[in-house]
């Protein structure tokens, strides 16, 4: 079957017997630019300065503390990287909060789900106070019936554990639920779990000029405008 076949195939379930959507935040319905920026590029500058080293060595130092705690609680948790890094990670994310973005048609999507009477749900591994940055410059919390976050749940989305939480919580019917992600560890671990649809969301960052791989085996889609009701 044609990726167009199978986008027409999810659609029909989306806007007909779906009832929950779930949906990320970070690169999915918001720009990744900002956080690969914020990550990659302000907090190594920083870090030089504080340390008196050169930018390079800065980057080099901050790559392996990201390595040893991804994948967990701790890569989200900003508190804990002001700690670590002994920077103010919330004052600067305050810095460049300019550069918080929603991709394009996020905002017509969710309108049209909310039309629709759907069940939306914004399940994100970000710290509850970077959320609070984004949903008030964005504003788009409004669009939500429910926020569930990975310090809530006790775990990461990587981890099936949090998809049997969540679902405890939500009560959702695995097989009459969406979920749209641009990590494929996620997807795999809500698969994992029994969720039926799953969705990749590739091009996270306005600065990528063309979608990376070949979607892992998920359904990909770079612009939620694919996934709008033919009346939108």
């Amino acid at each position: 079957m044609t990726k167009t076949a199978d986008i027409r195939r999810l659609k029909e379930a989306l806007w007909g017997d779906v009832r929950h959507v779930l949906l990320d935040m970070d690169g999915t319905l918001l720009d990744r630019y900002f956080d690969d920026y914020f990550w990659e590029h302000l907090v190594p500058e920083k870090y030089a300065e504080k340390h008196d080293i050169t930018f390079g060595r800065a980057k080099e130092e901050l790559l392996k503390k990201y390595k040893v705690h991804e994948g967990t609680l701790n890569w989200t948790d900003i508190d804990f990287w002001s700690r670590e890094l002994d920077l103010d990670i919330p004052a600067l994310k305050e810095q460049i909060r300019h550069l918080i973005e929603v991709h394009p048609h996020v905002e017509d999507f969710l309108c049209a789900l909310k039309d629709a009477d759907k069940k939306v749900v914004l399940v994100t591994n970000a710290h509850y106070k970077t959320l609070k940055i984004k949903m008030r410059k964005t504003q788009i919390g409004r669009y939500f019936d429910r926020v569930i976050t990975s310090s809530e749940i006790g775990c990461p989305k990587e981890e099936t554990a949090f998809w049997q939480r969540v679902e405890r919580i939500l009560r959702f019917d695995k097989e009459r639920t969406v979920f749209i992600d641009d990590v494929k560890e996620n997807l795999e671990a809500a698969g994992e779990f029994g969720i039926r649809y799953l969705v990749l969301k590739t091009m996270a960052s306005s600065k990528e000029t063309e979608p990376a791989g070949n979607g892992g085996g998920f359904l990909a889609v770079s612009d939620f405008k694919q996934l709008l009701p033919r009346h939108r």
